[in-house]
C-alpha cells in the first residue's frame, strides 16, 4: 500500500500501556489462537464479551495515553483510519449527511469496553455502545501466521471491516438488526448476522474503491492480500481446518466464497446500493 502522503488520524486512544484487565490474566498463543477462531466461527462478539465479563468480573477503567500515539507499530492503522475517516466523510457529504469517525481504541491483552470486558482473543472488534472500534495490534501477527493472510492490505482490510460496522451504526442497520433478532430462533439469528458481516466487507470494499480512486493508495497484490485475508477468515474454512467438517447452520460471519464476493462487490462498485446483503441471496 502506498500510505506514505496518508494522513495519519488523531482518532486514536492508546491504552496498550494501561492496566485495562485483571492482572495476571494471560494466555497462551494456543488459547488465543482457539478462541478467535470461535469468535470468527459464530460467537456474536457481544456475549462473547458478555461472557467474559462474567468470567472475570469486571476490569477496572482504563485511561488512554495522553496524546494520539506516533509509533511504528501503530503506523499502519493509524494511516488506515485517516484513509476510511476521508473515505467515509466524502461519502457521507454527497448524502447531504456528516460522519463522525469511530475511535481507534489499541490495548495489548485486555480492556473495558462500552460493551463488557475484552481481552485479545476476542479479536479486533466494533462496539456500537462507544462507537469505537478496538485492535490489539498482536492479531495482525495471528492473521500472518495462524490464518495465513500476511500483508499491509490484510489489515487494511480487517480495519475497514470494523469501520463497515461503524457506517451500519450510523445508518441505522446495527439497531434493526438487533431487534429482529431478539424475535428470531438462533438459526435465523445466525443467518441474519451473516448478513451483517458480509455488509461489512462491501463497505470495505467501497472504502479501498474510493481510497485508491481518489488517493492512489493501492499497489499490485493488494486486493489479492485482501481476498486472503477474507477467505482465511470465512466459516467454512475455520470449520474444515478446525473440526473437518463445515456446518452452515452455524455460519455468523459467512462462507470464504461470500465475504470474498461481496469485498470485490464494493470494490468493484464503490456504491452503498451495491451492498444489499439482505436483500440478495448470496
Amino acid at each position: 500500500m502506498r500510505l506514505g502522503g496518508s494522513r495519519r488520524s488523531t482518532n486514536v486512544e492508546d491504552y496498550r500501556s494501561s492496566p485495562g484487565g485483571r492482572p495476571g490474566l494471560k494466555f497462551g498463543l494456543g488459547t488465543i489462537v482457539v478462541l478467535v477462531i470461535g469468535y470468527f466461527l459464530g460467537i456474536n462478539p457481544l456475549t462473547m464479551l458478555g461472557l467474559m465479563n462474567n468470567m472475570q468480573g469486571t476490569a477496572p477503567d482504563s485511561a488512554p495515553a495522553s496524546a494520539p500515539p506516533t509509533d511504528h507499530d501503530s503506523d499502519l492503522v493509524r494511516a488506515v483510519l485517516g484513509e476510511t475517516e476521508d473515505t467515509w466523510g466524502a461519502i457521507f457529504r454527497q448524502g447531504g449527511a456528516q460522519y463522525p469517525p469511530p475511535t481507534l481504541a489499541l490495548f495489548r491483552g485486555s480492556i473495558q469496553s462500552a460493551c463488557g470486558f475484552a481481552s485479545a482473543a476476542s479479536g479486533p472488534f466494533y462496539c456500537p455502545g462507544d462507537r469505537k472500534v478496538y485492535i490489539d495490534l498482536a492479531f495482525y501477527d495471528e492473521l500472518a501466521q495462524q490464518f495465513q493472510a500476511p500483508g499491509d492490505f490484510a489489515q487494511a482490510y480487517v480495519l475497514a471491516h470494523e469501520v463497515g460496522h461503524h457506517v451500519q451504526n450510523l445508518l441505522g442497520t446495527l439497531d434493526k438488526v438487533q431487534a429482529a433478532q431478539q424475535r428470531m430462533g438462533e438459526a435465523e439469528r445466525n443467518q441474519l448476522q451473516v448478513r451483517v458481516e458480509l455488509q461489512a466487507d462491501c463497505y470495505a470494499g467501497i472504502w479501498a474503491h474510493h481510497a485508491d480512486k481518489d488517493r492512489g493508495i493501492l499497489e499490485p497484490g493488494d486486493i489479492e492480500e485482501g481476498l486472503r485475508a477474507a477467505s482465511a477468515v470465512g466459516d467454512d474454512t475455520i470449520q474444515r481446518r478446525m473440526q473437518g467438517e463445515v456446518v452452515p447452520e452455524t455460519f455468523t460471519h459467512g462462507s470464504a466464497e461470500q465475504r470474498m464476493h461481496w469485498f470485490t462487490r464494493g470494490y468493484q462498485s464503490g456504491e452503498l446500493s451495491s451492498c444489499d446483503t439482505f436483500s440478495s441471496g448470496g
